[in-house]
């Protein structure tokens, strides 16, 4: 998915480590439009920027397709990362740039990692009536930043335990881990909990954890979280409770390490300095032609001959340089 405003702010982006579990509430993003699909971003705020690798999270629906128009995302351009779709409810039909056509769907996990550079589509199919989800990214480490394009698809068996139901879709949780390919240690997984119950969880202890409530209220460590909440729990557990109050709820309880490096993150650029987001950007803006998109750096997406997105203008300051 594509970060559609028009004026994105420098997100100068690094982990840091809270004493106990606070509660970040989302704000609200328009897709485009003024019938759009509206998304909730919780992720990333001016006061914390990322939990593990995980720099971005988008929650969205149940949407009315007849009154938005679903998801209709052109071809734009990503470098630096990996995008991680989860559905609730409805379809998207993915086309990239390295040959990948793939449909995300309720409880499948699709990945895409940008690497050095790819463009892709998202675009809900007519047969899609509601949308309901996540859009997450990850940000690739430097060591891995610059490796080839690709895609990983993986549908998790349910893990079921008393009052819940899990799907690990990265990482390891409850004695199942996912074969999906990650460039740092990652956690992934959708909880349903039943009304009233309580789960304790093993989770790593060296790991920052984030639960991002889709449905019901849940209770993280005692402090409560509504819809659409994300909820950060600092390193330091290797037990982590999370209850539901009288009404079953649906959660994605994401995590990793601290991240350890600084990197800045402008439209869909995940980058180390300036320099690098102004060239990126000019290479993309270098295939948008009167006719459309032209083959570049980012490639075209197979089968997707819609106007391509263009990049907003930079900032008049100097995007700065981490330390």
């Amino acid at each position: 998915m594509s970060n559609p405003e028009d004026k994105p702010a420098e997100l100068l982006c690094e982990a840091s480590v809270a004493g106990g579990v606070e509660i970040m509430t989302p704000r609200d993003v328009p897709l485009g439009g003024p019938r759009a699909m509206r998304v909730r971003r919780t992720l990333p705020q001016r006061e914390r920027s990322l939990i593990g690798a995980w720099c971005f999270i988008d929650h969205y629906g149940p949407d009315d397709v007849a009154d938005t128009g679903g998801m209709v995302v052109p071809p734009h351009p990503h470098t630096g990362l990996q995008t991680v779709s989860w559905l609730f409810e409805g379809e998207v039909e993915h086309r990239d740039s390295a040959g990948h056509h793939a449909m995300v769907r309720p409880g499948e996990v699709n990945l895409m990692t940008a690497g050095r550079g790819i463009s892709h589509s998202e675009v809900s199919p007519a047969s899609t009536t509601r949308l309901h989800g996540a859009q997450l990214w990850v940000a690739l480490p430097d060591s891995a930043r610059h490796t080839d394009p690709g895609f990983a698809h993986h549908a998790p068996t349910a893990v079921h335990g008393d009052g819940y139901e899990a799907r690990v879709f990265l990482g390891s949780l409850l004695g199942d881990t996912s074969p999906v390919e990650t460039h740092t240690p990652l956690l992934g997984a959708e909880l349903l909990l039943g009304a009233g119950a309580t789960v304790v969880l093993d989770v790593d202890p060296t790991f920052e954890l984030g639960v991002l409530v889709d449905t019901g209220l849940v209770e993280v460590e005692g402090v409560e979280a509504k819809p659409s909440d994300l909820a950060y729990v600092p390193p330091g557990r290797a037990l982590l409770t999370l209850s539901a109050h009288d009404r079953p709820a649906r959660l994605l309880l994401l995590g990793g390490p601290p991240f350890g490096e600084s990197i800045i993150m402008w439209w869909n650029i995940v980058a180390r300095t300036h320099e690098e987001v102004v060239a990126w950007r000019a290479e993309w803006q270098a295939q948008i032609t009167h006719d459309g998109l032209v083959d570049g750096w980012f490639g075209v997406p197979i089968g997707d001959e819609r106007p391509p997105i263009p990049a907003p203008p930079l900032p008049n300051a100097r995007l700065r340089e981490r330390r």
